[in-house]
C-alpha cells in the first residue's frame, strides 16, 4: 500500500492508495485544491469543514450536468498564461520559419 500526502487549502492529508495510483490520486487532490482555493478567493476564510462540503457539492455539480450531457463551464480568464501561449506561440512560428528557410536554402 502506498502513502501520499496531499495539500489542500494549506493543510496537509495523508492518504492511502494502491501502489501505482500515487500520481492519479495526487492529480485528483490537486483539482480539488484548486477548486478549494477558488472558493477562499472568492468567499473569503470559513471552516475546513465547510471548504470541503462546498468543493464537494461543486465537483457533484460538474458530475451532474456531465451525465446530463451539459458543457462544462468556460475557463476563467488566465491573461499570464495567455501572455505566455502567445509568447510560445510566436517562438515556434519564429522557428518553424527558421526551418523552413534553411529547408529551402538545402
Amino acid at each position: 500500500m502506498a502513502q501520499v500526502t496531499v495539500e489542500i487549502a494549506g493543510r496537509s492529508y495523508p492518504l492511502s492508495c494502491r501502489d501505482g495510483d500515487e500520481p492519479h490520486l495526487e492529480s485528483l487532490a490537486a483539482s480539488l485544491a484548486r477548486k478549494a482555493d477558488g472558493l477562499l478567493a472568492s468567499l473569503g476564510p470559513m471552516s475546513e469543514a465547510r471548504l470541503m462540503l462546498m468543493t464537494a457539492l461543486m465537483v457533484a455539480d460538474e458530475l451532474h450536468d456531465s451525465r446530463a450531457g451539459k458543457a462544462p463551464p468556460p475557463l476563467p480568464a488566465d491573461p499570464a498564461a495567455d501572455a505566455r501561449l502567445a509568447a510560445l506561440t510566436a517562438r515556434i512560428e519564429a522557428l518553424t520559419a527558421r526551418l523552413e528557410r534553411k529547408s529551402n536554402a538545402a
